[in-house]
């Protein structure tokens, strides 16, 4: 899996169907690459959460989501898996097929929400609004293989 977090003061998804927004907290761009399994879910969402991207009382950055009572809003995100290595339209065969790769977000989302986290989603496979107001900027990039982050 490939996650995107991005620390926010606010983020909102929508299409036509849903409409759902987050105060502070973080804003995930989740990719299930072809090769994820759920013991990538399992070590990625334990390695989001207990990251410490929030600052202290002296600005360090000390505290976790679930110290800062945070919320997360996760999006699906298969263009993360993008080849561009040859030509200039990018190439999906990197990613999981859709059916799995729904699966897997859906589990993502699931033990995020079992460390006692508010989540809230967008609408997996469609086209998305997707509006970010970051707190930073702050910015991990996490990549699970083998059910381990690396």
């Amino acid at each position: 899996m490939r996650i995107v977090v991005q620390r926010v003061k606010r983020a909102s998804v929508k299409n036509e169907n849903i409409h759902n927004q987050i105060d502070k907290g973080y804003c995930l761009l989740v990719g299930v690459g072809k090769d994820s399994t759920e013991a990538d879910v399992e070590a990625v969402a334990k390695k989001i959460v207990n990251a410490r991207l929030f600052e202290d009382e002296n600005g360090k950055l000390n505290l976790n989501i679930q110290q800062v009572e945070g919320q997360i809003l996760s999006v699906s995100q298969f263009t993360l898996y993008a080849d561009v290595k040859k030509g200039n339209r990018p190439g999906f065969s990197n990613s999981k097929n859709p059916e799995e790769a729904e699966q897997l977000y859906e589990k993502f989302n699931t033990a995020l929400r079992n460390y006692g986290i508010e989540v809230e989603t967008g609408e997996f496979g469609t086209d998305m609004e997707v509006e970010i107001i970051n707190d930073g900027p702050v910015t991990i990039i996490y990549e699970s293989q083998d059910g381990k982050v690396i």
